[in-house]
C-alpha cells in the first residue's frame, strides 16, 4: 500500500475519476474547500448514516431522533456560549495578507515566502447572515456550528411527547458550518460538514459509568466499519478542552496526513440545559416518574463526522495488487453491492438471462441494495472496474448458466474467489454475505 502523501493523491484520484467526490463549483474554477459527493459518493456516505442511525436508533428503546432547524434564535447561540466563546486564534501574513491558525506555528506564509506575522487575535467561526430582506444588526442570524444545540432547546418538546425517562438520548444527523481559518486535506477539515451526534442526558452521579459506556460504543462502532485498527483515543487535557465540557476524550485517526481527530466524547454535565433555562425563563427540569424528583440532567455527548468518517474509511479500505487496485469496504458500506453481467455482451442468450438475474435482485421485495450492471469491455476490465469502486460480488452469467445447470459465478472482490451459485439461490446468499457475515 503506498505511504503517506502518495496514498492521498491516490485516493483523492480514483475519488474524482470514478464518481465519489468532485471539486466544487469545478467548471466555473472552483471554491477553495468546497467538494460535491458523486454517484458513488453519495451512496457511501447515506450507508454511513443510514448503518449509524440504524445502530443508534433503530435497535435501541433509549434514543428517539430529530431534525432541527440549521437557523435557530440566535440567542440559542449566546446561551450556548458560541458568540463569546467559539473561537481560533488568528494570524495574518502582512505582505499577502494569507491567514491561518495561529496554534500551527506557520514560520512561513505558504503563499508568499514572507516570515512576517500580525498577532495572533481572535476569529469567530460561526457563518453570519441575515433574516429578510433588509441587512442589519436586528436580523442578524448564525448558521449552526454544531448540530446539538437543536437537540438541547427541543428537550422539553421531547419529554412531552415520548415520554422517556432518564437515562435517555435524543440523536440527529446533519450539516453544520464553520468559518474555519485554514480548512484543507481534501474532505478532512471543510467549512460545511454534516455530524452524527446523540445527547444523552443521566444522572449527575452516574456520568462517570455513562461516559465509559458511550466511549465502548464508539470502539464497538470502528470495528463495525472496518477502521479500528487506525484509531487511537486521546483525552485532552482541561485548557484545550472545549468551553462547556468537563472531560472529554478524542478518537484520532492515521491519515496519511497524519494523526487527527474522527470522533468526539464529551460530558456536558447539565451546561447547557441551565443556560438555556435561565436565558429562556422555561423551566427545562426532567420530573422523576417514581420519585417526584425535579432535575436538570446532565449529558454525555458521543459525535461523529460524517465526512471525516467517509475519508477514514476510504483510507483503511484502499488496496494496491500488482495487476489492480480495490477498495476492500465493508460490503454492507460498499456503493453497490454486487455487479451482474454476461460474459459476452454480444450473446444474446447470456445478456437475456443476466438481465432477467438483474432484474430480479433490483425488485425485490427485500432489496439488497444498488446493483450495478455492466457489459462493456471484456471480463477482467469489469472485474477490475467494479474493485476499483469497492463493489464486493460480481455475478457472471455463462454458458453453463443457460445450457446446463443454472448457475452463475459469484466472484468475491478480495479472495478473488469465483464459487458457483444456483441463480434461484442468489438472493439468498448476497444478502447473507452483505449483512450477515
Amino acid at each position: 500500500m503506498p505511504e503517506s502523501q502518495d496514498l492521498m493523491d491516490k485516493i483523492v484520484s480514483l475519488c474524482k475519476r470514478r464518481g465519489f467526490v468532485f471539486p466544487g463549483s469545478e467548471i466555473y474554477g472552483g471554491l477553495a474547500n468546497s467538494w460535491d459527493y458523486g454517484p458513488l459518493g453519495v451512496e457511501l456516505k447515506n450507508n454511513i448514516k443510514q448503518l449509524w442511525w440504524d445502530r443508534f436508533v433503530h435497535r435501541r428503546d433509549d434514543i428517539v431522533g430529530i431534525d432541527a432547524a440549521l437557523i435557530m434564535n440566535p440567542k440559542v447561540w449566546e446561551a450556548s456560549g458560541h458568540i463569546a466563546t467559539f473561537n481560533d486564534p488568528m494570524v495574518e501574513c502582512k505582505k499577502c495578507h494569507e491567514r491561518y491558525r495561529a496554534d500551527q506555528n506557520i514560520k512561513k506564509c505558504e503563499k508568499c515566502g514572507s516570515a512576517d506575522f500580525t498577532d495572533a487575535k481572535n476569529f469567530n467561526l460561526m457563518f453570519r447572515t441575515h433574516l429578510g430582506p433588509v441587512e442589519n444588526q436586528d436580523n442578524t442570524v448564525y448558521l449552526r456550528p454544531e448540530t446539538a444545540q437543536g437537540m438541547f432547546v427541543n428537550f422539553k418538546n421531547i419529554l412531552d411527547t415520548t415520554r422517556k425517562t432518564i437515562p435517555f438520548g435524543i440523536a440527529q444527523i446533519g450539516p453544520a458550518f464553520r468559518n474555519e481559518i485554514t480548512p484543507g486535506n481534501f474532505i478532512f477539515r471543510t467549512r460545511e460538514f454534516e455530524q452524527m451526534e446523540i445527547e444523552y442526558f443521566v444522572k449527575s452521579e452516574e456520568w462517570e459509568k455513562w461516559f465509559e459506556y458511550w466511549l465502548n460504543e464508539q470502539k464497538e462502532w470502528l470495528k463495525e466499519i472496518g477502521i479500528s485498527d487506525g484509531s487511537v483515543f486521546v483525552e485532552i487535557p482541561e485548557a484545550d478542552r472545549a468551553h462547556y465540557s468537563k472531560k472529554s476524550i478524542d478518537t484520532e485517526f492515521k491519515f496519511p496526513f497524519g494523526q487527527k481527530e474522527l470522533y468526539g466524547l464529551a460530558y456536558r454535565t447539565d451546561y447547557d440545559l441551565a443556560n438555556h433555562q435561565k436565558m429562556s425563563g422555561q423551566n427545562l427540569e426532567y420530573t422523576d416518574p417514581k420519585t417526584n424528583e425535579k432535575y436538570l440532567p446532565h449529558c454525555i455527548e458521543p459525535t461523529w463526522g460524517v465526512n471525516r468518517t467517509f475519508l477514514a474509511i476510504l483510507c483503511s479500505a484502499y488496496r494496491e495488487d500488482a495487476d489492480r487496485v480495490y477498495l476492500s469496504l465493508p460490503p454492507k458500506l460498499a456503493p453497490f453491492k454486487a455487479a451482474v453481467f454476461p460474459l459476452l455482451a454480444n450473446k444474446p442468450q447470456l445478456v437475456e438471462k443476466a438481465r432477467e438475474i438483474y432484474s430480479s435482485l433490483v425488485t425485490s421485495h427485500l432489496p439488497l441494495g444498488p446493483i450495478a450492471w455492466d457489459e462493456r469491455g471484456n471480463v477482467g476490465k469489469r472485474y477490475y472496474s467494479q474493485d476499483e469502486i469497492g463493489t464486493p460480488f460480481c455475478i457472471t452469467v455463462d454458458f453453463d448458466t443457460v445450457e446446463k445447470d443454472n448457475t452463475v459465478t459469484v466472484r468475491n472482490r478480495d479472495t478473488k474467489a469465483q464459487p458457483r451459485v444456483k441463480a434461484e439461490d442468489l438472493e439468498n446468499y448476497l444478502r447473507t454475505q452483505v449483512y450477515e457475515e
